[in-house]
């Protein structure tokens, strides 16, 4: 697992449009989001990324990069992004198992025929400008998943009072 203030590992994901994403070309302002969502046939991240839709302004305005990333294909992170209607989110697609296992994600097999037969649970990273875990939540189920009006108002709290990253004693 990667404890608060520790770099993260080196993360390279194909986009949806054709391009690549790369953590450490990312420039933002404060702080860059990283959502990894179980897939496309997760009902409660289909609801987290909507709602995370309705947010960008916000993020953006408090200077926070996004993306959200899963284990899906091509296929169906494409199929993901426009049934879902989260046009202003990157996404990331055939994120390895084996990497998601360096960011201590949990790792679960299909229950049910819609499953993919291998897929990580839920994460949330904020990470810093030098590439470093500020925040982390990471769930072993669906459920649980922090609030992004939380989020906000935590990224203001951090920003007004220079608060620094926590856990790591």
């Amino acid at each position: 697992m990667i404890k608060p203030r520790e770099k993260t590992p080196d993360l390279t994901i194909n986009l949806i449009n054709d391009t690549q994403w790369t953590l450490n070309e990312q420039n933002p302002e404060n702080f860059t989001l990283i959502i990894f969502y179980r897939g496309k046939h997760c009902p409660v991240c289909k609801k987290q990324l909507q709602e995370l839709q309705k947010n960008i302004p916000k993020f953006t305005e408090k200077g926070v990069n996004v993306i959200a990333i899963s284990a899906n294909t091509k296929e169906l992170a494409k199929e993901t992004y426009k049934e879902w209607d989260i046009e202003n989110i990157p996404v990331g697609f055939n994120f390895p198992i084996d990497e998601a296992r360096k960011w201590g994600l949990f790792i679960s097999k299909a229950i049910k025929d819609d499953e993919p037969d291998t897929f990580f649970e839920p994460g949330l990273f904020l990470i810093d400008k030098n590439e470093k875990v500020y925040w982390e939540s990471i769930q072993s189920m669906p459920f649980g998943r922090p609030k992004f009006s939380e989020i906000l108002n935590g990224i203001d709290y951090i920003l007004e009072e220079d608060y620094p990253a926590r856990g790591k004693a």
